[in-house]
């Protein structure tokens, strides 16, 4: 399969990915049950903006649907902050604004961004051989600091609807892959990590 119709794929995955306990069993082929450490390496011969372009597109739908299946539970009464625990709160920036805002706002704006990203032919061009940004990889750092967020609001507010919903063990995989490729890649800072720490030590070490 070449890159591009993977990436074409993977962007119709996105797309039509729907709300719903749906959404959990709909990216079990995505995850799988090999080697997550063989699933982010970049394979010998691929073009690495255009690997990065796959995995991003994927992690993005993976995050969508996971908070699909609590998004009746994060509400703005509920979730009035966006924050990640008692000692992190994330406020959305837009033209030097700071705003302060409900994580369901929050997350809905990240949802918004991320997806007008990959839908922009300058950023993410679907067609196999178009040139990507100079500075993509700054772009997808910025994408997947935002999807970290999530990851990081939905274990400290929301975890435990996924035990109720026996989900659980799908989240740790999906945040254990999305961990995984941000250390390949180096998209994460450390500091940003922090939140999650134990969780990040837990399911694949310091």
């Amino acid at each position: 399969m070449s890159s591009g119709l993977r990436s074409h794929l993977l962007r119709e995955r996105v797309e039509n990915a729907s709300n719903g306990d749906s959404m959990l069993q709909s990216t079990a082929p995505t995850l799988g049950s090999g080697n997550l450490h063989d699933v982010v390496r970049l394979p010998a011969g691929e073009d690495i903006n255009e690997w990065l372009a796959v995995n991003i597109m994927d992690v993005f739908n993976q995050v969508r649907m996971l908070y699909g299946t609590i998004i009746d539970q994060c509400t703005n009464e509920v979730c009035p902050q966006m924050t990640a625990g008692p000692a992190y709160e994330y406020f959305w920036t837009e033209n030097d604004r700071i705003l302060p805002c409900s994580a369901p706002l929050y997350i809905d704006y990240v949802m918004t961004w991320v997806q007008d990203q990959l839908d922009d032919e300058s950023i993410f061009p679907s067609q196999v051989g178009r040139l990507f940004p100079w500075d993509f990889m700054e772009v997808c750092e910025g994408i997947m600091r935002r999807l970290f967020r999530v990851y990081a609001h939905v274990y400290s507010a929301h975890a435990a609807r996924f035990n109720e919903l026996n989900a659980t063990p799908h989240l740790n995989t999906s945040f254990k892959q999305f961990i995984l490729f941000a250390r390949q890649f180096q998209l994460v800072p450390a500091r940003e990590l922090e939140p999650l720490r134990t969780k990040i030590e837990e399911l694949v070490g310091t």
